[in-house]
């Protein structure tokens, strides 16, 4: 008898209004006895059936097809407007609040998707952001040379932009050693020092889901258990547990401020770029005279890539993106962090770039920290810089091999953890929630619930496995350079290939339909549509 419990209908008869559903004048009927009497199938809220059918506040799965109309319950503007413009508009106002940034209308929508598709992508994204920043704070307070703390500010800047380092030509040992570029590192910190942060219209966006969510609790403590199962299922409490994931999103992205506005990022790098020097086998000269390339620049357009499907993702500046340059972010600051290790030592020890001139001594100590070098320790050729760094100029990738960089499993382990918690903290509390509310069990409301919980962390995983693989599968490009002179590419590396670019479309094309399926689900749940016998 229990068994044919799982599923009863709990109605309201506290509160029969003009605006009554069939489905309470059904239940108005078996209280009245036109169904009959006794043990018929009238349950109380914990679907117990009941003697006395006057007493009544629910009944089971099969009176209720029995006895009540099979359709749904009747559409009605007015309520579902309301419930709309109460529990859903607020959030849909803040995901207004999210950063964007590319210029590209399609991958601005692209970047709301996968944000409303997969919170937990979205959470991981943005617990990297915050890990990356402590860990390059940490790598670099190691060391002790002119324009640390400016080269933190940069290299933090640009975690939303496809950055990439090269030591050609000893480029970035000049940018690092000359005293000519020090106003490179100072314009570029002071260029990307724009503001994505706190505005009267956020703080209003949020002032709303915070109000309607508050709301939404005290309603769970105004009324009886009938009440309160009218209030889950049909004015949305539920959507607002199931939203609330959103909120900490935007709040952690207005306080970090994220550097995403593609003009102005690239902007700022170009016109930095404009100013740097690089040392000769005379003196040192403006970048510009001698080369196009440039020690730290953004790989924006697609000539700037040899394989320019494979990384596409990280060209988009919105932050959700951050997944995919998680990687060849901490490669491009490793190889900076290391030459600054390099040229830190040397200056401990009091070496000067040109080994000719002795060493100018400075005060001994400023704030705790050794004195900067004098700018007369700072010059010499091109090949005694490049020797200063320990630095091949000929060869770019001497010295910096690792293909992984230093503990990024551990941060995605810890971004993954935080963003599951977020996620199932909020989604899962959301699918309980309605669970246990009568009608209990696993029903169409709860159901799509769980569905997309489970669709946002496969999409996540799907993703990020494909941020593995794609990183994988980089061939240096001196090396990649012999394929494309006639050797053939090698198979394991072209199966990966295919197969990351297929996980990443596979991924967004689930969360485009995730959005969907809980925006539908929510219009569904506010029109009535799960009202039904």
């Amino acid at each position: 008898m229990r068994s044919r419990l799982l599923f009863f209908a709990v109605l309201s008869s506290l509160h029969v209004t003009s605006h009554a559903t069939h489905l309470d004048g059904c239940l108005e009927e078996v209280k009245n006895g036109k169904h009959g009497t006794g043990k018929i199938g009238a349950t109380d809220g914990d679907g117990n059936v009941l003697e006395d059918v006057a007493q009544a506040t629910g009944v089971t799965y099969d009176l209720c097809v029995k006895a009540c109309d099979p359709g749904q319950e009747p559409f009605q503007w007015k309520l579902f407007s309301q419930k709309f413009s109460s529990w859903l508009l607020p959030w849909l106002a803040l995901v207004s609040q999210l950063p964007f940034g590319p210029k590209d209308r399609l991958e601005n929508l692209e970047s709301v998707a996968l944000t409303i598709g997969s919170p937990m992508l979205a959470a991981y994204s943005l617990a990297l952001t915050v890990l990356n920043g402590r860990w390059i704070a940490r790598r670099f307070s190691k060391h002790n040379y002119p324009n640390i703390q400016n080269a933190i500010s940069v290299l933090s800047s640009l975690q939303q932009a496809p950055l990439r380092v090269t030591n050609e030509g000893a480029l970035l040992a000049s940018l690092i050693v000359l005293p000519q570029n020090d106003p490179w590192w100072r314009e570029l910190v002071e260029w990307l020092a724009y503001p994505h942060t706190w505005s009267i219209s956020a703080v209003a966006s949020i002032a709303w889901v915070v109000i309607a969510y508050v709301f939404t609790v005290i309603d769970s403590f105004a009324g009886d258990r009938a009440d309160l199962a009218e209030a889950m299922n049909a004015n949305g409490q539920g959507v607002g547990s199931l939203w609330l994931w959103l909120l900490p999103i935007v709040i952690g992205w207005l306080q970090i401020s994220p550097k995403c506005d593609e003009d102005r990022v690239r902007s700022a790098v170009e016109r930095a770029n404009t100013i740097a020097y690089a040392a000769t086998a005379r003196y040192p000269v403006p970048v510009k005279e001698l080369t196009e390339q440039r020690a730290i620049h953004l790989a924006f357009g697609e000539e700037d890539e040899v394989d320019d499907a494979l990384r596409r993702d990280e060209r988009v500046t919105a932050p959700i993106y951050n997944y995919a340059r998680f990687l060849p972010w901490v490669q491009a600051v490793e190889k900076v962090s290391k030459m600054f290790g390099v040229v830190s030592e040397r200056h401990y020890h009091h070496e000067s770039v040109d080994p000719t001139i002795g060493w100018i001594n400075m005060e001994d100590r400023i704030g705790g920290h050794w004195s900067k070098p004098h700018n007369r320790n700072r010059v010499g050729s091109v090949s005694q810089v490049a020797w200063y760094c320990q630095f091949d100029p000929h060869n770019r990738h001497t010295a910096f091999r690792s293909r992984w960089g230093p503990h990024v499993f551990s941060r995605i382990a810890i971004a993954s953890t935080l963003a599951f918690m977020l996620q199932w903290g909020t989604v899962g509390a959301a699918f309980i929630a309605v669970y246990f509310t009568p009608t209990t069990g696993l029903g169409c409301r709860s159901a799509s619930y769980l569905l997309f919980g489970a669709l946002s962390t496969i999409v996540w995983l799907l993703l990020l496995i494909s941020s593995l693989l794609v990183h994988y599968t980089q061939i240096k490009p001196l090396n990649l350079q012999q394929y494309y002179g006639g050797r053939s590419y090698p198979l394991h590396l072209y199966i990966t290939r295919h197969f990351a670019i297929s996980l990443r479309r596979l991924a967004k094309l689930l969360a485009a339909f995730n959005a969907l399926w809980i925006l539908t689900t929510c219009l569904f749940q506010f029109g009535n549509f799960f009202e039904r016998p």
